[in-house]
Formats: structure tokens, sequence, C-alpha cells
């Protein structure tokens, strides 16, 4: 008889391991310039209208449109308005010569660009197209007005929202403080690059590129990193590296050792200090997968094989991560796309594809969808997700998520 348990629907999983993470609730002031990749722990709102009033968006004249009824039409220039200045009123008769982002002088309600207008001398120009009301004039509030909300709680920080929230005054933003991550790796097998020539490198040993990219995931996620390298395949070993993990962080995160062979000592360590679930994720690459507690650190366990812990990461340590900086956006956004390919044979697991979009704006696949073929997702700019017992046929629409959405 077969006692393993089901395999878990990824979506569930992802769900379980969602309602675990808690938003911390420590907060902290960081300098505009230092908060990219941040979590708002606070809501903008705007003091001002932006722009603060009504400005050209050309270089041109200003004018009154009504006064231009015919082409060729000449006007005096009674004002030279660049940006920041203070405009007077437009006289009457008269136009305003003015510069991009300046503001629009009280009386003026059109800018004729610089191109159709002729210069006659240094006080006098030519109109020569006649404008109609409101043309080239950014309003007042156009962009943002007073006591709107620019940037919710919880949305997290790009160059893009930096920019906004400098454009309506602040120089320092509150935001979540980063999460603290212990970061290690089990496995005898494991080598660090530089230590052992690859000549010399002994029958079964392989070097620990998971250590390189997991760490840069996190780091790009804003956490604040605690690498403890490679820990032995002994309990006593790996109880330790857990005990001093779990002291001042808040996740604890290894790969490999998380299935069920003797050497695997990770259940048995995190048992002892805290408690662990060991989930068996209907995905694939991935699949291996432990959830748990050491004391008040949480724990999660990644499989060993490159690319199922590269893609177990995005999938489900992310939004976890995510959640627990307290942001209210965590799934990457999809967009389906034409395969330019065929996937005759069907799995029982939902799969993530290593794909890339092509010239003619479809998907190709990489010809190696091994979980031990690193080389997949640098190739790769996303991964298609194709559900349990499906098979695609070429020019069918698929789901793509983007690598832009799950490495941002």
């Amino acid at each position: 008889m077969n006692s393993r348990p089901p395999l878990r629907p990824l979506d569930d999983a992802l769900e379980a391991l969602l309602a675990q993470a808690r938003p911390l609730a420590e907060t902290e002031s960081v300098a505009c310039f230092d908060a990219d990749g941040r979590v708002l722990a606070e809501a903008l709102v705007s003091p001002l209208q932006v722009p603060p009033q009504d400005n050209s968006s050309m270089d041109g004249y200003a004018v009154r449109s009504a006064e231009v009824a015919d082409e060729g039409v000449p006007f005096p220039v009674s004002q030279r308005i660049p940006a920041g200045a203070a405009p007077q009123p437009l006289q009457p008769g008269t136009a305003a010569r003015i510069f991009t982002g300046a503001p629009v002088p009280a009386g003026a309600d059109a800018i004729v660009m610089q191109e159709d207008t002729e210069a006659i001398d240094e006080g006098h120009v030519r109109i020569l197209r006649v404008p109609s009301p409101g043309q080239w004039i950014r309003r007042s509030g156009e962009d943002i007005t007073r006591g709107s909300t620019v940037l919710a709680r919880g949305e997290r920080i790009g160059p893009a929202a930096q920019g906004l929230a400098a454009s309506i005054g602040r120089d320092r933003l509150q935001v979540t403080r980063r999460p603290r991550v212990a970061l290690f790796s089990t496995g005898d097998e494991l080598v660090m690059p530089g230590q052992v020539a690859p000549e010399a490198m002994k029958p079964g040993a392989i070097y620990n590129s998971n250590r390189f990219f997991l760490r840069s995931l996190l780091q790009r996620l804003g956490c604040e990193v605690q690498d403890l390298g490679i820990v032995p395949d002994q309990r006593e070993a790996t109880i330790e590296a857990l005990r001093t993990a779990s002291a001042n962080n808040d996740l604890i995160l290894t790969s490999g050792g998380v299935s069920v062979g003797e050497e695997d000592h990770i259940k048995p360590a995190v048992q002892h200090l805290g408690s662990l679930d060991l989930w068996q994720i209907a995905m694939k690459p991935g699949k291996p997968f432990a959830y748990g507690h050491v004391g008040n650190a949480h724990f999660i366990g990644l499989p060993g094989n490159p690319v199922s812990s590269f893609v177990t990461f995005l999938l489900l340590v992310r939004p976890f991560l995510l959640k627990l900086q307290g942001a209210t956006r965590f799934a990457p956004r999809a967009v389906q796309l034409p395969a330019h390919f065929e996937w005759p044979r069907a799995d029982k697991r939902r799969e993530f594809l290593r794909a890339r979009r092509d010239a003619q704006g479809g998907l190709e696949l990489f010809p190696n969808q091994s979980s031990g073929v690193l080389t997949s997702t640098v190739w790769a700019d996303g991964l298609i997700d194709v559900p349990a017992g499906k098979t695609i046929a070429r020019g069918e629409l698929v789901r793509f998520l983007p690598m832009a959405e799950l490495l941002g």
C-alpha cells in the first residue's frame, strides 16, 4: 500500500505559507535616496499640487488665443518667462516669450510652440499658426492634487516611486525594517569556488551554486543576510547552525537536506529545536519543501537541485518575504504569449518551463528542462506556467511570468 501523502497544489502551499507571514512591526526612517526596494510603512499624502501652477509644456509664446484670428499675425513681445520665474499678467495684444516648465502668465490661455512662430526683431514675433485654447499648457494639479494619496502603505518603492515621493517634497520615508535572514547550505559534497581548483575536485563533489543566487535574491528583496556557509551532514552541526541562526533572525533559509534520506539531517534538527512540516508540492521543478519554526524564527528549507531551489524561491519564498515587509502586492504579473514550440508530454505536476521571447513576439523553450541545468535560468527571461496534465500546441497562448516580475 502506498502511504505517501498526496502532492500539495502550489496555490494551497503558497496560501498556507503566507498565512504564517505576519508583517514585521518595526519600521525605520530612510532617506528617499536609499529607499529603492523598501516597503512603505506609511501612506504618502501630497501637501501640494503638482505641477503647482499652470505651466508651459513647450518653448514658445504665451498668447490669448482669441487675439490670434489669422495666421501670420505679428505681436509685440511684452515679457520673457524662464522656468522658475514669477510672470506678470499678459498685456492685451502681446505675446510672452516662455520656456518649458515656466508658469503661464495670467490672461494667457494657449502656448504657440517656437516652431510655429517667426521672430521679426528682438521685440516682435509673428504667429504662424492659429492656436486653440489650452494647447501646450500643463494644468495645475494635472499630475497630483493636494490631499491625494500618491503612494499607499505597503507599496514597494522603485526608482519611479522615489521620484514621485521627491516631487511632493519628501526627503525621508518611513519603511518596514529589513527582514533578517540566516542562510546556509547542507551537504558534504558541496565545495566553495576558489577553495578547490576544478581539476582537484574529488569524485562526487560539486561547487555550491545555490548559495550565490539565494544570497543575491535575498538582498534584492531588501533582506539583511547572515551567511552561515556550508554545514556538514552531521546532526549536531546542523542543530548548532540552526540554534545560532535562530538567535537574531526572522527567517532561516536552507537548501538541500529536506528529503528523507539518511544523510538529510534538517528534519530531525529542526524538530529537536522547534517544529517542521515537510511538504511535497505538485510543481516541477521543485517538490520537496519544508516550513517550520526554530525559536521565534521562521524556517524554510528548499530543495538542493539548483533550478528547483531557484524556482521554488521565486514562487514561494519571494512572496513570503514581501509579506513580512508589509507589501500589499507580491503576485507576479503574468502575460499571455504564443508558444513557438510544442510540448506534447503532460506532467501530473504543474510545470514551470524556462523560456524566452523571440523576435516574432512569441516564446521559445530552452531545450533541456532538467532541474539541474542552471544554464536554463540564465538563458530564459521568464517561466511558462503549465497546469498539471496540460500539453501545449504550437501557436497556443500560454501564461508567461517574466523574470523582471520574479526578480524585482
